[in-house]
């Protein structure tokens, strides 16, 4: 084999892009792509991002830097609870860092997949041995949780102020709106009808994630929550 110095330079990295080297376990030589280098970087947290941890979805058998508790398949913006490892992928202690983010936001998506994604208040986080019980309000999500698959877990807020808004479009006239939010709180609310006039109501708080506007005649327009 002539010297490496002596071959060109590859200056365009694709997936299927290989390298030669040995794999630890039993000493003999691998051929290491791109594509499994990257892969195995991501999901063991080898590249640290400030406020980020990354835990594997397991529905049997949990162990460290595994979270469990929901189905396989549940819906993302149904999750309420999980069991969280102390410990991510990449074996650093998140205790701390939790405890400390109790009462705000956070982001859960899959890896290598941004769509498939769950946005949550953080209520409680709570000592339960190896696990803590982390207790969840969701705020929105789409799709459903893959068992096995690995998702990051991201400090998240949609504005500097860490304040969501909702807007509720009622296309039918009525007297009575109701209104699932998902903002896990009281938001004020300010109704405007379908000329941008501002109406009042009654507003009726029935719990963090949903309200009831009361009006004495029907109309159509938009509530705006925040």
């Amino acid at each position: 084999m002539a010297r490496i110095i002596s071959y060109p330079r590859d200056l365009e990295v694709t997936d299927n892009d290989a390298w030669i080297g040995t794999e630890s376990a039993n000493g003999q030589t691998k051929q290491f792509t791109a594509e499994a280098v990257a892969l195995y970087l991501n999901i063991k947290g080898k590249i640290s991002i400030s406020a980020q941890m990354v835990f594997k979805f397991e529905v049997n058998g949990a162990g460290a830097g595994d979270f469990t508790g929901p189905a396989d398949g549940a819906a993302l913006n149904s999750i309420a609870t999980m069991q969280l490892s102390i410990v991510d992928v990449s074996s650093q202690d998140v205790v701390a860092f939790m405890t400390y983010l109790v009462g705000n936001n956070i982001l859960i998506s899959k890896q290598n997949n941004i769509s498939t994604f769950g946005h949550y208040t953080i209520d409680s986080y709570t000592d339960n041995g190896q696990f803590y019980t982390l207790n969840l309000t969701n705020l929105f999500g789409n799709g459903v949780l893959e068992n096995k698959a690995v998702y990051d877990f991201a400090v998240f807020t949609l504005s500097s102020q860490g304040v969501p808004t909702f807007v509720f479009t009622q296309g039918v006239p009525a007297t009575v709106w109701n209104i699932q939010h998902n903002l896990g709180k009281f938001p004020s609310v300010s109704v405007i009808n379908n000329n941008n006039v501002v109406i009042n109501g009654e507003v009726t708080y029935i719990d963090n994630n949903n309200v009831q506007l009361n009006f004495s005649a029907g109309f159509s327009g938009k509530a705006y929550l925040n």
